[in-house]
């Protein structure tokens, strides 16, 4: 059978025993005939993937010493490549956050040694924030930590399956987007995730 092949699909759903999704449509197709159930099936995996996911990544960080916001940071600042330096507006505008809470997270960090700030002398008057040796080396050991449990978490895919879905997920955000709206989640995934 070929990849497009219906055959091939009803081989695998076979496979998968039905779960609480398949429940839930199944149940409101019988309560009430002709309602869309079609979304169920992937929407209600979706949320709860996201809140297995997320729980997950919570007990990684909180293993690690570090709260998702602080990562979000220390990340965000990581990847903007050597010398590891955003401005603050910078830091606002990549993690989708208003500036009083980076302030909020600049200054938490600061006090625990992993970023310093310092104002431009320049005519710009902003602040710039980098990461110290301290905080470098906690997100190089968080983002692997982080990174390494999620690989472990999608092992029941193989390499063309995580990919597939990848795309599928990708085409998918962008459509929800276009149709409500960007709302300034257009990085989501972008900034707090390693």
């Amino acid at each position: 059978m070929t990849e497009n092949d219906p055959g091939d699909r009803s081989t695998r759903a076979e496979q998968a025993p039905p779960d609480a999704a398949d429940e839930i449509a199944e149940a409101w197709s019988q309560e009430r005939p002709g309602t869309p159930v079609e979304s169920i099936g992937v929407v209600t995996r979706l949320w709860r993937l996201a809140k297995l996911f997320g729980e997950d990544r919570r007990r990684v960080l909180s293993d690690s010493g570090v709260d998702s916001a602080t990562l979000d940071l220390l990340s965000v600042i990581r990847r903007s490549s050597t010398p590891y330096r955003l401005t603050t507006r910078q830091l606002s505008e990549l993690t989708l956050v208003s500036a009083g809470a980076i302030s909020q997270r600049v200054a938490k960090a600061e006090r625990d040694g992993l970023v310093v700030r310092w104002p431009d002398p320049g005519p710009d008057r902003c602040m710039w924030v980098e990461l110290t040796r301290t905080g470098h080396a906690l997100v190089e050991r968080t983002v692997d930590r982080v990174l390494s449990r999620e690989l472990e978490l999608l092992q029941g895919l193989d390499h063309e399956q995580r990919h597939q879905l990848g795309d599928l997920l990708r085409t998918l955000l962008r459509d929800v987007q276009a149709r409500q709206g960007d709302h300034g989640v257009s990085h989501v995934g972008e900034t707090g995730t390693p």
